[in-house]
């Protein structure tokens, strides 16, 4: 599909872009190019293909979860500047 300047200086108007002329011409050819391969990807039969599928069989890779101790609540409030029994205590920020 051949793409004008028009239509690259329209782009570039949307995305509030100044071009010159050299990269106008440089654009109009990188955007035929990317059209012209997604035309190429639409001539592929994906009939049958899951649209979530994957070129190597893919697992999951999260970890199970599992408890372990947290840190103790008294040793990491030992030195906050203001503390009530369990938190640490700031100011208010918002009215």
């Amino acid at each position: 599909m051949a793409i004008t300047k028009e239509q690259v200086l329209h782009v570039a108007k949307l995305a509030r872009l100044n071009l010159t002329d050299e990269e106008t011409e440089r654009l109009r050819g990188d955007m035929e190019n990317i059209i012209g391969f997604a035309d190429k990807l639409n001539e592929l039969d994906t009939e049958g293909v899951v649209p979530t599928a994957h070129a190597i069989p893919m697992q999951n890779a999260f970890r199970e979860d599992v408890v372990i101790p947290s840190y103790d609540r008294e040793a990491i409030l030992q030195n906050a500047p203001d503390r009530d029994e369990e938190a640490f205590v700031v100011p208010k920020v918002v009215e």
